[in-house]
């Protein structure tokens, strides 16, 4: 009888250690340490998306790109070193990320106010917390949570390792993002973020021979001309927000369709990609399995469910821990580690 009490009260304190664990993220983490920090950055934000959107949809790139690597570390921040010359930033996955200045500029406001007690990882989950609600004007939204550590290691090996990549078909996506215990329909809901930001034309070449069931020949034609202007040049995720030049000289049935706001955060991408008109092959595979397809249908219906689910899916991908046992600090500054 006492070895039974004995086990339950280990697996009573085994489930209370994991729920601390889990518990020590939670919204107003720094109301007394570090009081207004949330707004200071909205303030920072707010500036920057006026001056230039795509540093918000760079912002909420930031958030996956990070959270998938080593949990919500702030590890894809830091800056290569001669004692650690390949970080996550260098991996070529990560090509074209950006906002780093941004986060810079909002770190250095944060330490002013409160020194040492706001992480750069927290500050990155509020950052693309509020440029998911600029972007979308308020439609997507949620109250984040805080009370992560950075990290203090940082490899383009992992970076390459377990970031989903544009060429993968949808059996390598759906593996990617169970790995992460993400769902099949969370990878469809968070692959709507495409409906803002750039992409590279190197990640983007299969695109330029798909057959027409693939991708409208049209749109083919238009990323094929722009693609050929450079070694590797940048073209918008969203059709969209292209130039109405190209526009008009590929796709002119289109132009009616062009935004007059570039990087607005909606549902279009799933309206895209059931027109054939996405950048990626990773997007237009979402089409080729029945279940993913199916949400690519239900989001293009309903956008209002989408911001929904988009905010529910960025606080799940905002909960992604460190690896077990890891060390963790509050850095003075985000490119680099604390010197001991």
């Amino acid at each position: 009888m006492m070895r039974t009490v004995a086990a339950v009260a280990v697996a009573v304190l085994l489930a209370a250690a994991v729920a601390a664990e889990a518990s020590e993220l939670k919204v107003g983490y720094y109301d007394k340490s570090c009081r207004g920090v949330e707004n200071v950055v909205k303030w920072h934000v707010a500036r920057a998306i006026k001056a230039n959107r795509k540093s918000g949809a760079a912002l909420v790139r930031l958030i996956f790109h990070d959270c998938f690597v080593r949990g919500c570390d702030a590890s894809v921040l830091l800056d290569p070193t001669p004692e650690n010359p390949h970080t996550e930033k260098t991996a070529p996955i990560n090509i074209g990320l950006a906002a780093f200045d941004l986060l810079d500029d909002i770190k250095a406001a944060v330490e002013d106010r409160c020194p040492g007690v706001v992480s750069c990882a927290d500050i990155l989950i509020f950052a693309a917390r509020d440029a998911a609600s600029l972007l979308s004007n308020g439609h997507v939204h949620f109250d984040a949570l805080a009370g992560r550590l950075d990290g203090v290691h940082s490899h383009a090996a992992e970076a390459q390792q377990d970031l989903p990549d544009s060429t993968f078909t949808i059996a390598e996506l759906i593996q990617n993002f169970k790995r992460k215990n993400f769902t099949i329909e969370e990878l469809v809901i968070l692959s709507g973020a495409h409906a803002v930001g750039v992409g590279h034309c190197s990640s983007l070449r299969a695109r330029l021979t798909a057959p027409a069931d693939q991708i409208l020949p049209a749109y083919r034609g238009l990323l094929a001309g722009k693609c050929a202007k450079g070694p590797d040049p940048i073209v918008p995720n969203n059709i969209r927000d292209e130039d109405a030049g190209a526009v008009a000289a590929t796709i002119p049935g289109f132009l009616p369709k062009l935004r007059k706001v570039k990087d607005f955060l909606d549902n279009s991408y799933y309206h895209n990609n059931l027109a054939r008109i996405v950048t990626f092959n990773s997007d237009w595979q979402l089409l080729t399995e029945k279940e993913a397809r199916g949400h690519v249908h239900e989001y293009a219906d309903n956008g209002t469910l989408w911001d929904e689910d988009f905010s529910d899916s960025l606080v799940k991908l905002s909960k992604l821990p460190m690896p077990h046992g890891s060390k963790g600090e509050i850095r003075k500054m985000c490119r680099f580690v604390n010197h001991h």
